[in-house]
């Protein structure tokens, strides 16, 4: 199945992340970081299939060695909260071979990273995975957000524009400094320049699969953006995928069965009011002069002709005529009981059913935006209150020389950085210090499931109603061709008989 993920984020000090550990993470190497003296080593990390540093012609052949590279990346950041590269995370596709994955990973750089002067490390990974289980090729590229200079030396990554009055002066503030705005010096960071990268990646890919005679395709828009308004799943992540895989049912896997169950709906729903609409419009074409249509007469004839094709078995055939009767009853009672006596009737009631199927899907995904973030914020509320302990050891007496304290932050360096990262999560959230309100956030999480699954099985009996309106639809265009062929426009009718 053809797979679109395209993930970037950046390595930042901020969090406790340091590119010299991402380097040595995604290549699988052991690196010595001379910034905090901490040695990083992932040699016995599976999965690593091809790693390589891609320079541009101006870059100095030093940075070719991977601990060269970034240990100067980190030597050049002074500040302690310095942003120090960017990380992309790419899918690669189960329908080529290794071979073609990694050539279509190294074009993608070369063409619109290292082209544009960036200096990219790139690690193709294939992990391995358990038996029955999806495979998933994938490729890192790890790139210094600081551009270099053409004679090879370090760069800026930003330069000031000051404000100006109208004699073309600097604007001096209250402190005394010059108002101005801090410009990047490079397209790298801008939305625009992402989403340029995203399209250029699907239409590679879907390029090869032309070429192989695939017809797969990737897409590299939102649902929304597809115009497809479906709702999308969460991201679950490789652990809980493993307790999925031996059978133990989590949060995200039940949450993601329900959303790809709500799709599958949407998509069947959808794809039926479109055809109805259709089918209304053409219908309306092909009278020969406006009138209105009765749909109850049209259905007795649809019987009539359904009980004639019956008798021509010997078998059956009175299983058949009552099988035919219930059908012609409900159909009937169905119209009768929502006032559906015309064409035009129908036309309208579809229409108010296409628009419960608009505020249900939008009320659903409402709650599923609202359940992914409680679901992430009792995720990181509870790794939290796990690795605050780890943080709190470090203040007690024991740890208030520097010596003992560096070493003790090495030890635990990986529990350090996850709590780092889930507090500035929650901080961005607003929930800075604790208590979290971590009940209420289980309360709401219960009260949304209960609700969306009501919405669902409502969702469920809008689609009842749109199989019977599309089995009217059938028993009406049948009756109106071959019983009430005087009502038809004859060019036309031929003209519809494919699509009808």
């Amino acid at each position: 199945m053809a797979l679109y993920h395209f993930h970037v984020d950046q390595i930042k000090r901020s969090e406790g992340r340091t590119a010299v550990a991402s380097a040595a993470y995604r290549a699988g190497e052991k690196l010595y970081n001379l910034w905090d003296g901490e040695t990083h080593d992932y040699t016995k990390k599976g999965g690593v299939i091809l790693t390589e540093i891609i320079l541009p012609e101006h870059a100095p052949k030093r940075f070719s060695d991977r601990s060269t590279l970034w240990n100067e990346v980190e030597q050049i950041e002074k500040h302690y909260k310095a942003q120090l590269a960017y990380s992309f995370d790419m899918a690669l596709q189960n329908e080529f071979s290794l071979d073609e994955n990694m050539e279509l990973a190294r074009e993608f750089v070369q063409k619109y990273f290292v082209s544009d002067g960036m200096i990219c490390d790139l690690a193709v990974h294939q992990p391995d995975r358990e038996e029955g289980g999806i495979p998933n090729p994938h490729f890192h590229v790890l790139v210094p957000i600081r551009p270099l200079n053409d004679d090879g030396t370090w760069g800026t990554k930003q330069h000031r524009v000051y404000h100006l009055d109208e004699d073309g002066n600097r604007i001096k503030k209250e402190n005394g400094g010059w108002e101005f705005d801090a410009v990047p010096t490079t397209n790298w960071g801008r939305p625009e320049t992402l989403d340029m990268w995203r399209e250029a990646w699907a239409d590679m890919v879907n390029a090869r699969f032309e070429e192989k005679g695939l017809d797969c395709r990737i897409d590299h828009r939102s649902y929304v953006d597809q115009g497809l308004d479906l709702i999308p799943t969460v991201h679950e992540g490789p652990h809980v995928r493993k307790m999925e895989k031996k059978g133990i049912r989590t949060e995200k896997g039940e949450l993601n069965r329900w959303i790809k169950a709500t799709n599958r709906m949407i998509r069947s729903m959808c794809s039926t009011i479109a055809a109805l609409k259709e089918w209304i419009q053409e219908a309306k074409e092909i009278l020969k002069e406006p009138q209105e249509i009765y749909l109850a007469q049209l259905l007795t004839d649809a019987n009539t002709l359904r009980n004639q094709t019956a008798m021509t078995y010997a078998r059956g055939k009175t299983k058949a005529k009552k099988n035919n009767l219930k059908r012609f009853m409900d159909e009937c009672n169905y119209l009768k009981q929502r006032g559906v006596l015309t064409l035009s009737d129908f036309e309208k009631y579809l229409s108010s059913v296409d628009a419960k199927v608009e505020a249900s899907k939008s009320s659903m995904n409402q709650k599923q935006t609202r359940l992914k973030e409680l679901q992430q914020l009792m995720e990181d509320a509870k790794t939290y209150a796990e690795l605050k302990p780890v943080f709190d050891e470090m203040k007690k007496e024991k740890y208030r020389f520097t010596i003992a304290k560096e070493k003790y932050k090495a030890e635990h360096e990986g529990e350090f950085r996850q709590f780092y990262m889930v507090k500035r999560k929650l901080k961005e959230k607003g929930f800075e210090k604790e208590p979290f309100p971590l009940k209420a956030w289980q309360r709401e999480f219960s009260e949304l499931s209960a609700q969306r699954e009501a919405e669902y099985q409502e969702y469920k009996l809008l689609q009842k109603d749109l199989t019977l309106l599309y089995q009217i639809k059938g028993d009406v265009d049948k009756a109106m061709r071959e019983t009430h062929p005087e009502m038809l426009h004859p060019n036309k009718t031929k003209e519809s008989e494919t699509t009808l």
